[in-house]
């Protein structure tokens, strides 16, 4: 057997230290993040989801009121123009319609069909690539239907869209697809190393770009649906199809798109949306938002419901197919289903609206696959059909390809989103504010700040002793429905009011106690606060595990705060300035020495507070995005989803918001690139070169200062100036 080792006395001493300190720092981290231990405060981590969805349900419940008066077909027209402009508006309207330029690259011949594989331009050089299943029985023109895709990675080529097209083409129907974005042939992140998206999935690869397009006004279904809409303009060109008989059917991400285009397009005759139509209430108190193209700002705000889907359509035949299993909920799509056919009723089309589920999971399976080939037929083709789906021979990936490496990135090039969506930030740089009083008003506006008078309660939970200093554990209420747990550091020596310093730091109140400890040491009163969503108040990994945390941070919350017509930027400024209230109440802070560090997570907020709130004399932001812009001009961004505020860039950038601060102090330090990564501060002033022109022409120039701040440097003596009183 091995020889024993006896373990050196220096080693074991080691080990045992080890041992008996992690408990205390274990205990230490108990005892600052003290509020999720509270009876009162189990469901912290819930906080913020409930509050704003306590919001969306009060908009749905109002609208659903509203919705009980519909009743005639004018009423009715009246809903369908509300929830177009809405679209519109939210889109950024639509591309001019410009030469397809479509051509056919190649033919599969099938005994009772034939796939063409076309390549069309829904916009100059932004490649689309299709597939057009024709019959080859029968007599022309025939009925046809526009099949936009779900989230398949194959995109077209996807079996079971096979089957379902090959369907159609054998019973006498014209039918096109064509890959969406990010998909199939049409990656929009491509990486040619890996032959693939850089991002992986394609939903993360549509909230990317989707992100990009909000910030600078747009939405990234602009070119999804416009995408749909030149495909159906190239449908209709063919003399194959007769234009009087066009319908319109997609799973998924392509029923999100059937909703769409059958809400905007009058030249389609009957829809068909499988596994998609729900309701808010429900999505709400289940899977919450989905990707990018799949969710409207503002939606709920504006009183806009799945329903109203069906109502831009109405009267036309509508047949929602739902799935029991499905993780689109059934019970919103029963919901749905309930109040639109009440109103297909009041205007004489009860007939026309129709809902089929089968008892299985998320797909077009064959059931919801032979229902809608029974629905287009009845409306379609004169009659039901009931006829067994045909078998058909699958092609290969390779067969349906319409370019010839398999991605328009390596055949064609071309356009993509993000360079589309660059040259829209060209345009909108043009229609940027240039005094700082219309850049705050803006600002605040896009941020959907408001500013509360109500008086502010909070709550004492106990004291910790420091090293000449104590540490006040409280809670106070930002807004009804919202508490934010906090620290406040306060020295023992000295009776005179001193300065005080609000932090709030993007892993929350726990991580920043070391700094924390720098401050209070110099003599400044600091208050450590969990933002909501931050700390203690973060949604936990259990609830909000989807791949998207890695890219997007907590998007559900982010997300249902714009349907909900709020952004997470001015919910958290609000809890700052809310804090700012609480510093400037207490007998030993100095008012007029208020000042806000922001690190992380935690700067754009506390820069949007510094912006809405004058009483905030002094300004640090650490570890900030350095612009919006950035996030625009790279292909890829990581973790600013929280951060920005849809249209900004129409308007500002953060180095613009800076400039209304003149002639306070600024520090922007170790500013970050959209992947989090950091920037020297010669790269961080470029950028905020014009914010600088404007502290130099306001003969302050040494109120701004941009600089590094090395691993292992004291908070306190690069923020010097926050601490010596001035």
């Amino acid at each position: 057997m091995p020889k024993s080792r006896r373990m050196p006395s220096i080693y074991v001493a080691g080990i045992l230290v080890c041992l008996f300190s992690l408990p205390t720092a274990a205990q230490r981290s108990e005892e600052l993040n003290f509020a999720s231990g509270l009876e009162q405060f189990q469901d912290l981590r819930r906080m913020l989801p409930t509050y704003l969805n306590n919001i969306g349900f009060q908009m749905l419940a109002e609208r659903k009121a509203r919705m009980e008066k519909l009743s005639t077909i004018e009423e009715v027209n009246q809903r369908r123009d509300y929830l177009r402009q809405r679209m519109l508006d939210d889109l950024g309207g639509f591309p001019e319609r410009t030469p397809l330029n479509a051509r056919v690259t190649g033919v599969v011949e099938r005994p009772k069909y034939r796939i063409e594989k076309v390549i069309f331009e829904s916009q100059p050089h932004f490649y689309v690539t299709a597939n057009l299943y024709l019959p080859k029985t029968g007599h022309p023109p025939y009925p046809a239907i526009l099949f936009p895709l779900g989230h398949e990675r194959g995109g077209k080529t996807n079996p079971t869209w096979q089957q379902m097209l090959a369907s159609f083409a054998t019973k006498g129907y014209v039918a096109l697809t064509w890959d969406p974005i990010g998909q199939g042939e049409r990656l929009q992140i491509y990486d040619e190393d890996l032959r693939e998206s850089k991002v992986g999935d394609s939903t993360t690869e549509h909230t990317i770009v989707g992100t990009q397009c909000l910030l600078t006004g747009d939405h990234v279904a602009r070119y999804t649906i416009w995408d749909g809409m030149r495909a159906l303009d190239y449908l209709l060109s063919r003399k194959e199809v007769d234009p009087a008989r066009v319908g319109l059917t997609g799973n998924s991400g392509g029923g999100t798109h059937t909703a769409y285009l059958a809400a905007l397009d009058d030249r389609i005759k009957v829809a068909a949306p499988s596994c998609y139509i729900t309701s808010w209430n429900l999505m709400l108190r289940t899977i919450g938002p989905q990707d990018a193209e799949q969710v409207f700002p503002w939606w709920l705000q504006d009183g806009i419901d799945y329903p109203d889907y069906l109502y831009a359509f109405a009267p036309k035949p509508y047949l929602m197919l739902s799935a029991i299993r499905d993780f689109f909920p059934i019970a919103g799509a029963r919901e749905t289903f309930a109040e639109a056919a009440k109103v297909y009723a009041a205007i004489g089309a009860k007939e026309k609206v129709g809902m089929f589920e089968a008892d299985d999971g998320h797909g077009y399976n064959q059931g919801r696959r032979l229902a809608a080939y029974d629905w287009f037929g009845r409306w379609l083709s004169g009659g039901e059909d009931k006829s067994p789906e045909p078998e058909i021979e699958m092609s290969t990936p390779e067969e349906l390809r319409a370019t010839p490496t398999g991605q328009v990135a390596t055949s064609l090039g071309g356009e993509s989103v993000f360079t589309l969506n660059l040259k829209r930030l060209e345009r909108a740089k043009a229609t940027r504010f240039r005094r700082p009083d219309d850049v705050a008003r803006k600002a605040k506006e896009l941020a959907h700040y408001e500013v509360s008078s109500a008086p502010l309660k909070q709550n004492p939970y106990g004291t910790l002793s420091g090293s000449g200093y104590h540490i006040e554990r409280l809670i106070y209420e930002s807004e009804p429905g919202i508490v934010i747990p906090s620290l406040l550091y306060v020295p023992d020596a000295g009776a005179d009011k001193k300065p005080a310093l609000l932090m709030i730091v993007g892993e929350g109140k726990a991580d920043s106690a070391a700094e924390a400890d720098e401050f209070v040491k110099a003599g400044v009163i600091v208050l450590s606060i969990d933002a909501r969503g931050l700390g203690e108040t973060r949604v936990t990994a259990e609830v909000n595990s989807r791949e998207f945390d890695h890219y997007f941070g907590d998007y559900d919350d982010a997300m249902t705060a714009l349907l909900v017509g709020k952004t997470m930027v001015g919910m958290r400024a609000l809890d700052i300035t809310r804090g700012v209230d609480l510093l400037s109440a207490r007998p030993d802070v100095d008012p007029n020495r208020v000042y806000v560090y922001g690190k992380d997570g935690g700067a754009v907020p506390a820069l949007y507070a510094a912006v809405f709130d004058h009483r905030i004399k002094k300004l640090a932001l650490e570890g900030m995005l350095s612009s919006y812009e950035s996030v625009v001009k790279n292909k890829v961004h990581r973790q600013v989803f929280e951060s920005i505020v849809p249209r900004a860039l129409k308007f500002y950038d953060l180095p613009d918001l800076v400039a209304t601060l003149v002639p306070r102090d600024v520090w922007i330090v170790n500013g970050n690139d959209p992947m989090g990564h950091q920037l020297p501060a010669s790269e961080v002033s470029k950028e905020y070169s014009r914010a600088a022109d404007a502290f130099r022409q306001a003969g302050a120039e040494r109120a701004i200062h941009i600089q590094d701040r090395r691993p292992g440097e004291d908070a306190s003596m690069i923020y010097r100036e926050l601490t010596d009183g001035h």
